[in-house]
């Protein structure tokens, strides 16, 4: 009996940690400029070297975005990296390094003297994808990029308790499976592990247009099964603060 014990519980952990190394890893990255003249600079960097070199290392698909109502104070572009493991994550730097040709096609980004760099400074958000949808999806979407609307929302909890609870809700309550159902075109649904604000969630949703967002989140407003979910007492309050950006892709992004 002790033997049968022993084993079940080794193939359940087993399981466990092979559900959980299928589930992605996910970096933000958000260039802070304050000149168009960087702007344009890290563009071509992104478009020539950066975006060719990740695919050479395997990453097949990454995103590249800009908000849609520009802040001329503080001009950003994100960058959304994919990746199957941590391990690739923390071996893309070194990756990167040897990669030839990144030092070639970006060299006015990667030489720039250090009175005059491509930025103000860099954001890094790491994320893992929801057990409910481990794995990213490109959106399918018939407008051209320049017509799209990409909303990234971001959620923080008041404790790391009631993030726990919020993720749960996602995967659980099947808040992921009403998105779907109704066409939102999710990119990802992660919790933030490492960032400026934790605890955390962010997630990502697409749409042809403005108009197209506004009526998705109209009927999902309006469904029974959200508001069957959001009435109950035990996802209460895990919600502290919420932030939504609207974005756009640039023309050479993968997604």
């Amino acid at each position: 009996m002790r033997n049968s014990t022993l084993l079940l519980a080794l193939l359940l952990f087993c399981s466990i940690a092979l559900f959980a190394k299928e589930r992605q890893f996910y970096q933000i990255k958000i260039y802070h400029l304050t000149t168009t003249a960087q702007e344009a600079l890290v563009d071509n960097y992104l478009e020539k070297a950066f975006l060719p070199a990740l695919h050479r290392a395997g990453i097949k698909q990454a995103g590249v975005f800009k908000p849609v109502t520009p802040d001329t104070a503080d001009i950003r572009i994100y960058v959304f990296i994919p990746f199957q493991s941590m391990e690739q994550f923390v071996h893309l730097d070194k990756t990167l390094q040897a990669d030839k040709l990144l030092s070639t096609n970006g060299q006015a980004y990667m030489d720039a003297p250090w009175n005059n760099i491509p930025y103000a400074r860099i954001e890094s958000i790491l994320l893992q994808a929801f057990p409910g949808m481990p794995l990213m999806e490109a959106p399918v979407l018939s407008a051209q990029k320049s017509e799209r609307v990409y909303e990234l929302r971001s959620y923080e909890s008041p404790s790391e308790k009631y993030h726990v609870n919020k993720v749960k809700m996602f995967n659980t309550g099947d808040e992921i499976g009403i998105f779907k159902s109704l066409g939102f075109h999710a990119v990802f649904y992660a919790s933030v592990i490492s960032g400026p604000r934790m605890p955390n969630l962010m997630y990502m949703t697409t749409f042809n247009n403005k108009e197209d967002r506004d009526t998705h989140w109209k009927a999902f407003s309006a469904d029974p099964r959200w508001k069957s979910l959001s009435a109950l007492e035990e996802y209460s309050h895990n919600v502290s603060k919420s932030d939504i950006l609207f974005l756009r892709p640039v023309n050479y992004s993968d997604i």
